[in-house]
């Protein structure tokens, strides 16, 4: 296990550099053009760490089909991170389109460890109608300052929201191991978290606080999906 935890490691330091390089964008006392630089190296280096987790770990040599939809969604997250360096909308659009596909790719890993028609079962309704109320709470919140992105968001949070309710099917399914069960759950928790400070950052105020605590949640989202590819 050396190199998936030297590939977390780097993520972890790549992260805090990062975190460092976006306080300082907003600080007068700071150079702005050293920090965009900084947060264009970090960035993309604390994403390579968690695809690195997997491919130096076992994640390809399991069987399953799980294993390797989430390696790739993994590849589509650190694509996406890079195309968000970019502040264009064109930029944050392809961006949007490589995580969503990166959340059917998770969609696709959870049916591979628990089936569809299992997600139905009880008390999934239950989690399926509060995760449809929080979706629903979010495009209404969005709604207004999405403009031209209004087809692509509702599709975005409608498969993010599909990727909850299959990783909290996981979590209910006594088949699987603990560890399996909580990484997945935890780690989809993070991620749809993480997405609500990039929402937040994009259209409604654009602040360090959303980064300061969403970019943490991505990263150790990401980290779990990773490791639970080793484990399931």
């Amino acid at each position: 296990m050396t190199g998936p935890l030297l590939a977390t490691a780097l993520t972890v330091v790549a992260l805090g550099v990062l975190l460092a390089a976006e306080r300082a964008r907003g600080s007068r006392l700071a150079a702005p053009r050293r920090a965009h630089r900084v947060r264009y190296l970090a960035k993309p280096v604390a994403s390579l760490g968690f695809v690195l987790v997997p491919l130096t770990g076992d994640a390809l040599t399991r069987p399953g089909i799980a294993p390797v939809a989430i390696v790739a969604g993994l590849v589509l997250g650190a694509v996406g991170d890079v195309l968000l360096l970019g502040r264009r909308r064109a930029a944050f659009a392809a961006g949007l389109t490589a995580f969503l596909f990166g959340h059917v790719a998770y969609v696709i890993a959870f049916a591979g460890l628990v089936p569809p028609a299992r997600w139905l079962e009880r008390p999934m309704p239950l989690v399926i109608a509060a995760v449809a109320i929080a979706s629903g709470a979010v495009l209404r919140w969005l709604w207004l300052h999405l403009g031209s992105l209004k087809g692509p968001v509702v599709a975005y949070v409608a498969v993010i929201g599909t990727m909850l309710v299959g990783a909290v099917a996981c979590a209910y399914d006594a088949k699987l191991g603990e560890t399996t069960r909580l990484l997945t759950t935890l780690g989809a928790a993070l991620f749809f978290a993480s997405d609500l400070a990039v929402a937040r950052d994009r259209f409604i105020v654009e602040s360090f606080v959303n980064r300061a605590w969403g970019l943490p949640a991505y990263y150790a989202g990401q980290l779990c999906l990773a490791w639970s590819s080793m484990i399931t």
